[in-house]
């Protein structure tokens, strides 16, 4: 799996952004929407942001729900307003199961819970169905550890297991149609209304090539095999969009038809680094380079290379989305086009960004144009005066204490 935030922007240093896009220049993107107070434990570094004390905290935007859950609790806020909607802890769980994904759909959050390893049977972990309106469980239903919920709503719910890829209905439980992957659990990627499962002799954590692609329609379940002429898919599944399904290994990404598995291009030292939904861009990384391809031909669109070095959390419309940590942090929007940055927020101390690997949900789903990040609007005592009652510190130090953590919606 890629992950979003190698790739690479021009001048922008730790704070620089600030200084670039102010007032009415910006417009309406880098608005901050609302913030909200949250529970918890959480600690602020120069270099993690607004983290938990212990574990890790997942959130997602979806539908008219913004969603963030942690240990064994999900609590969800209109993604409109701010409104705080609900908060649940999930109950029934083992000693040691947690959160360890949110996704928000139309109607329905599910949540992902990791399941302690000596407990495990058939599941590495349960996806938990909510309902978007009260927060109230609807459904439980066994996941793979890097599966879970692919498609969702108020009637159904698709889950990827070890062993089969199954549609649920939710006011029963009952299986809709099923669709079995192999013994082993399979790389996958979402594309629209279709699903991609690999056929690899040892699923996503062997080194046998992919020989297929299971095409699964998220709707109704109907399958089709696609194979590659000519021998096995080159490299390894790393993205799929509009129609197009992507492979990459160490001499670069590969791209084929995901209707008929026929090769389309190739670019030797490229790597997939996001999708953008609006435009219909596949962006890469070559070296020091970001640049915008058409994803069924491969020919470059936009004309632009960008060079220079920073991190990128997706792009959405041409606008690649970055982030300066610190207590002066801030995100801001590059317009990879053109070269410039084109919109920052006001200040936001001690930012974090929620990554999703699947490429569904996190702070910045494809379809969606809101952000979410957590902030610490307020430090705790540092560890040097938390025993003496010391004043609150000016700068955190390592895991210090954050006595107002905030979850932050921002218009992109």
């Amino acid at each position: 799996m890629v992950l979003a935030g190698a790739a690479i922007i021009p001048g922008h240093a730790t704070g620089s952004a600030s200084s670039v896009c102010k007032g009415g220049r910006c417009g309406s993107a880098g608005k901050i929407l609302w913030t909200r107070l949250l529970p918890g434990s959480w600690t602020a570094s120069a270099t993690g942001g607004t983290v938990l004390a212990q574990g890790q905290a997942y959130a997602a935007a979806g539908g008219q729900v913004a969603a963030i859950g942690f240990g064994l609790t999900v609590v969800a806020f209109n993604v409109r307003t701010g409104n705080a909607l609900w908060t649940t802890a999930l109950s029934g769980m083992p000693a040691g199961a947690s959160i360890e994904s949110v996704r928000a759909w139309p109607g329905v959050v599910t949540a992902g819970v990791s399941l302690p390893r000596p407990l495990r049977g058939r599941a590495a972990r349960t996806e938990v169905v909510l309902s978007a309106r009260t927060g109230v469980s609807v459904r439980a239903y066994p996941a793979a550890e890097f599966g879970g919920a692919v498609a969702a709503s108020s009637a159904a719910t698709v889950i990827i297991g070890s062993k089969s890829v199954t549609s649920y209905a939710n006011k029963t439980g009952k299986v809709r149609w099923r669709r079995r992957t192999g013994r082993v659990p399979q790389a996958w990627r979402v594309d629209g209304r279709d699903l991609y499962v690999t056929v690899a002799a040892g699923g996503y954590l062997g080194t046998a090539p992919v020989t297929a692609l299971r095409q699964i329609s998220l709707r109704t379940g109907a399958q089709r095999l696609i194979r590659p002429r000519g021998g096995p898919f080159t490299g390894t599944l790393s993205d799929a969009f509009d129609g197009v399904v992507f492979f990459s290994g160490p001499r670069g990404v590969t791209a084929y038809s995901g209707s008929t598995g026929r090769r389309l291009w190739a670019r030797d030292g490229a790597i997939p680094e996001s999708a953008d939904e609006v435009q219909g861009r596949l962006y890469l990384t070559k070296g020091s380079k970001l640049f915008g391809v058409n994803p069924e031909t491969g020919d470059r669109t936009g004309g632009r290379v960008v060079h220079g070095s920073s991190g990128l959390y997706g792009i959405r419309g041409g606008v690649a989305l970055g982030m300066d940590q610190g207590p002066d942090g801030v995100a801001w929007g590059f317009d990879v086009a053109r070269q410039r940055v084109i919109w920052t927020t006001p200040q936001l101390p001690w930012p974090h960004y929620f990554v999703d690997l699947s490429g569904i949900g996190g702070s910045a789903a494809p379809a969606s144009s809101t952000v979410l990040i957590t902030t610490c609007a307020q430090l705790g005592a540092s560890a040097a005066a938390s025993g003496s009652g010391g004043a609150t510190g000016s700068a955190a130090q390592p895991g210090q204490a954050c006595a107002r953590p905030e979850l932050v919606a921002i218009q992109r």
